[in-house]
């Protein structure tokens, strides 16, 4: 795993031992901000964040603030290892949030990107949540991207989101929402 564009272009990322997670891999991460185009000056929310690798390929493109929340105390080290190898210390331009996701979207607000990885055995028990959850975390024109499994999709419907796009790669399915 690598860094596909920006100010860390090319630096390699730290992994979990094993195959219990399922990192996005650095061809939808490039085609994802293809996609999404210019995230200057943005505020990102990470939520289940894994190793950290969309958050921090964010930040490398210009975010100006990236907010990675992760409750898994294993990938929240890989998260901590890979902020400080490439950002450093003192850098605040991304914060790792140690917890669940939905506690911290409850209270989150002004968020300009918002990426949405459940773990896909997850997903439909979260839908419901997420969507009821996600608006208030918005900034007006905000966009949501989410990543599933294409035979099992995240449905938002109910969030106000509208779908902008979707986008499948292998088994993966992004799917690309406006906020109002």
């Amino acid at each position: 795993m690598r860094i596909v564009a920006g100010e860390f272009k090319g630096r390699r990322l730290s992994g979990p031992e094993g195959k219990a997670a399922r990192p996005t891999s650095d061809k939808v991460r490039e085609a994802l901000f293809s996609i999404l185009g210019p995230i200057d000056d943005a505020r990102v929310l990470d939520l289940f964040a894994g190793t950290g690798a969309v958050g921090i390929e964010a930040v490398s493109r210009g975010a100006a603030e990236a907010v990675l929340v992760e409750r898994d105390r294993r990938m929240a080290s890989v998260i901590e290892r890979n902020l400080s190898e490439l950002l450093g210390a003192g850098d605040e331009r991304a914060t790792l949030v140690r917890g669940d996701a939905l506690k911290y979207l409850a209270g989150a607000t002004g968020f300009d990107l918002v990426f949405v990885d459940p773990p896909y055995a997850q997903a439909a028990a979260l839908e419901p949540k997420l969507a009821a959850l996600l608006p208030a975390a918005l900034a007006p024109g905000a966009t949501v991207v989410t990543e599933s499994d294409r035979r099992s999709p995240l449905d938002l419907s109910g969030s106000q989101l509208s779908t902008r796009s979707e986008h499948i790669y292998g088994d993966t399915l992004i799917r690309v929402f406006d906020a109002p």
